[in-house]
Parts: structure tokens; C-alpha cells; sequence
């Protein structure tokens, strides 16, 4: 299992860059001080882009979402289709967009057709609350530690895409929600914008700072028709 190469649904464009789209995901998180726990659904197999793989909740910002938004720019816009992206797929009513916490913004390599420019939130549990599918766009929801979620991926074939496995490393780090979402509060975040190349007849996923992403047309990748 290769976990640097795009997703189903993630074809290659042999034109020029698509426009990403906008769009937000909530990292929602249980345990406070005790332990962090972090939700995942499980889209619906017969979905053409992602089916099947399991991905916090999330989604496209639609125009009503910037007409909605209390305040001005790009940022509430996101927030407030975070805030409803996780009441459409986890039946969950986080309580106040103003209280999301920024954690990182993922930007998806300009080779793929489909693309998103994501901002990432943090958000605990609502007190008193569940999460629950639609059973339609996600067909499964669970609990994880990080590194459950790796292992079970590793493991049993849990079915994660590039961007979720890289977050739940990153989350790993933090042993306690409370621990989390104190890193995060104030944090600059910086957009992180991966890259495509080709290695012979195989397509792989480069971060920035790994070997060959700053190459200037490396034999191996793709060149514009």
C-alpha cells in the first residue's frame, strides 16, 4: 500500500492548472485533558471522488455560506461552511464559528483535476452532543486516536487518503485534546501546497522540502500538452 500516491478520484491533468475550489474541514476532537480522539467518516463507496475513504468532516463553501457569514472575508466564509458541513455529515451543532481554530490550510497539487484549497479547523465535542451519519454522502462514523487510525489503515486497510494520513501524523504528537487545541490557538498558519510527479508509469505526491519538489522539470514529470 502506497500512501504518496493521488486518490481515487484524483485524475491527473495533462492541462493547465484548474482553479481550486474553496472549502473547509473540522477536525473535531473528544478527551480534553485525558486523551485526544479525533472523528472520522466514512464516505459512501459509490462516490466518485474519495468513495470509501475515511475523512474528517468537510466540504466545498458554497456562495450562501459567504452571504451568511457574520463578518467580512474569505476566513468567515470558510468558517461558516465548516460549521455547517459538520451538521450535514456528523449531525453535529458546533456552537459558534468565531470559536473554530485555525490548524492548517492544504492546497491540492495543481497535476490533479479536482482541487481544493482547504482550511483546516479544530473543534471539540459540544457538550451533551453525538455525532451521527446521514447514511447517504458518509455511510460510517468512529472514534480514533491517531495512531489507532494509522495502525488500522497499516493494519486492516482502513482506507485513508494523503491529506488525512499526513494530519493524523502531525496529531499524533499531542497527547491530550486540551494539549492540541492550546498549540493551535494563535498559530500562523501557512498554506501547504503538495506536488505530482511522475516515477516511470507510477504518480506520487511530494511535500514541500522533499527531494524533487523544487525541481524545475524533473525527466519524470508530466509535461503540458
Amino acid at each position: 500500500m502506497d500512501d504518496a500516491r493521488p486518490a481515487p478520484g484524483e485524475e491527473l491533468t495533462d492541462g493547465p492548472p484548474v482553479e481550486p475550489r474553496q472549502a473547509a474541514t473540522v477536525i473535531v476532537l473528544r478527551g480534553g485533558d485525558a486523551a485526544l480522539e479525533v472523528l472520522l467518516l466514512r464516505r459512501n463507496p459509490e462516490a466518485r471522488f474519495m468513495g470509501g475513504a475515511w475523512v474528517f468532516p468537510g466540504g466545498a463553501v458554497d456562495p450562501a455560506d459567504g452571504a451568511a457569514a457574520a463578518g467580512p472575508g474569505a476566513d468567515a466564509a470558510h468558517r461558516a461552511a465548516a460549521i455547517r458541513e459538520v451538521a450535514e455529515e456528523a449531525g453535529l451543532a458546533l456552537p459558534d464559528p468565531a470559536a473554530l481554530i485555525p490548524f492548517s490550510r492544504w492546497i491540492t497539487p495543481a497535476q490533479i483535476t479536482i482541487r481544493f484549497d482547504t482550511h483546516f479547523f479544530l473543534a471539540p465535542l459540544p457538550d451533551g452532543q453525538e455525532p451521527a451519519i446521514d447514511g447517504e454522502e458518509c455511510v460510517d462514523l468512529g472514534w480514533f486516536t491517531p495512531r489507532a487510525a494509522l495502525d488500522a489503515h497499516l493494519d486492516d486497510g482502513l482506507a485513508l487518503v494523503f491529506p488525512t494520513i499526513k494530519h493524523l501524523e502531525q496529531l499524533e504528537a499531542f497527547p491530550t485534546a486540551d494539549e492540541l487545541l492550546a498549540y493551535a490557538t494563535g498559530r500562523d498558519v501557512q498554506p501547504v501546497e503538495p506536488r505530482v510527479v511522475m516515477e516511470g508509469e507510477v504518480a506520487r505526491v511530494l511535500l514541500p522540502g522533499e527531494p524533487g519538489y523544487d525541481d524545475e522539470r524533473p525527466e519524470w514529470m508530466p509535461s503540458a500538452r
